[in-house]
């Protein structure tokens, strides 16, 4: 159920648009970017308004309910997001295309790795947050991308994961790259494709983590214990009896 619930975006509905998952009660109209939790304390996700359900195009809607039915709950940068529809589309289509191709040789636990390392150079708290909760369920790792967060220099790294690290944050430092950082890739296994994506994704999430930082944009709190504790399997019922 978690590698569902964490699935952030599939093939579209209606127009191929891409698509993150979870989902949550879509939007009453509150004061501009806050929305109603259960304990209807109003929390502040952003600094812009969020739209009105009725007001969104219908493809973001649907999108936003199979999303919700799937994970649960809906993550801020959904909603954030839909205050630019077209944006919102272009958004997550990009997204897609980089975090769930079936391609190359980086895993989504590589590419969610990634993320964590630059968005936490990038200071950007949304991202962090969401995408450690992701590493964790994909990489069933609950640590490692807490070590990155604070210093991905002296994390427990494989020197796969960490040639793809230092490869991708000397994009993020917009440092020029030459063909050693290519030859410390292809050390360990990457060809130049795999560097391409390694670099798109860091470049995607620099603009990712400048719009969630001007937006103050912030993580569900869900996202804060995703994958840190094994589910309990025992408890789990294989009949209507328990057995």
């Amino acid at each position: 159920m978690a590698s569902n619930i964490l699935k952030l975006c599939r093939p579209p509905v209606c127009t191929q648009l891409a698509s993150l998952r979870s989902g949550c009660v879509l939007w009453r109209k509150p004061a501009a970017g806050t929305r109603h939790v259960s304990s209807d304390q109003p929390e502040k996700i952003s600094r812009y308004p969020v739209p009105y359900k009725k007001d969104l195009p219908y493809d973001i809607v649907e999108l936003m309910e199979e999303v919700e039915s799937k994970g649960g709950f809906l993550p801020n940068v959904f909603k954030v997001l839909s205050h630019r529809p077209a944006e919102f589309r272009a958004f997550f289509a990009y997204y897609n295309e980089l975090m769930n191709k079936e391609t190359g040789r980086l895993t989504k636990a590589d590419r969610e790795l990634i993320v964590v390392a630059t968005s936490a150079h990038n200071k950007c708290l949304y991202c962090v947050v969401s995408h450690s909760a992701l590493h964790r369920i994909y990489s069933k790792n609950p640590t490692l991308s807490d070590q990155v967060i604070i210093n991905y220099e002296i994390a427990e790294l494989s020197p796969r994961e960490r040639a793809m690290l230092d490869f991708a944050m000397a994009v993020c430092h917009c440092d020029t790259i030459t063909e050693r950082h290519f030859q410390a890739l292809e050390e360990v296994g990457f060809d130049r494709e795999d560097a391409w994506d390694i670099a798109a994704i860091a470049a995607f999430f620099a603009m990712s983590n400048r719009l969630a930082h001007f937006s103050d944009m912030r993580p569900n709190v869900e996202f804060y214990n995703m994958g840190r504790i094994p589910r309990d399997k025992s408890n789990d019922k294989v009949g209507g009896d328990g057995k």
